[in-house]
């Protein structure tokens, strides 16, 4: 999210968590499109997660005080050992793994004591936003102690499958490309159809 109107009337829909791309390459890039003032003004009820690939730690501590960030999404290859780092800057940490068609659950043990989250997306060369889905059965193989976000091509159709996985032990659902208008801009009347799916109401 970076549309200051848009940003605003996702708020409106209360969703829990509300992200930012820190990553230079993505289209979905905020530096010099988003003003700080405008992340400081969103409820603190709501959860600002700043999403980074492979960024320098004093770039991530930058970001965080200048945007008011909340938690930090690591989307790249940060070892455990840089994790806990960017734990000490006061914010929740969500290390995210890329998921082919088979992944190695053994990799997350060195991630638990460091990481307050993980998340699994669709393994894509751009880290994310690929707008496709891996099969949610590859994750019956994970140990469940740690909470997660699900990722990866999750759609305004798809509440009714994401139901089906009460066996998971799911935080969140992290939606993005699939109600977007264009990179950075949310469909607002399809968001407000999943989250009120999703929630039961």
């Amino acid at each position: 999210m970076r549309d200051a109107s848009n940003i605003q009337h996702l708020v409106e829909l209360k969703p829990n968590y509300i992200g930012f791309i820190f990553y230079a390459k993505s289209p979905r890039y905020v530096v010099d499109w988003l003003e700080t003032k405008i992340t400081k003004s969103i409820p603190t009820n709501i959860k600002k997660v700043g999403v980074f690939v492979n960024a320098p730690l004093e770039d991530i501590k930058q970001h965080i005080l200048n945007f008011g960030l909340d938690m930090a999404q690591l989307h790249g290859a940060e070892t455990p050992e840089f994790c806990a780092q960017v734990k000490t800057l006061g914010v929740e940490v969500i290390k995210a793994f890329q998921v082919k068609e088979v992944f190695d659950f053994s990799v997350l043990d060195a991630y638990q004591t460091c990481c307050d989250y993980f998340l699994f997306d669709t393994a894509s060369p751009a880290y994310g936003g690929s707008g496709h889905k891996f099969s949610w059965d590859i994750l019956k193989a994970y140990d469940n102690v740690k909470p997660i976000f699900l990722s990866g091509g999750i759609g305004v159709d798809d509440a009714s499958e994401l139901e089906k996985l009460s066996w998971l032990n799911i935080k969140a659902i992290d939606i993005n490309s699939k109600f977007e208008i264009e990179p950075a801009l949310k469909n607002i009347d399809e968001l407000k159809r999943f989250i009120s799916s999703v929630r039961g109401e």
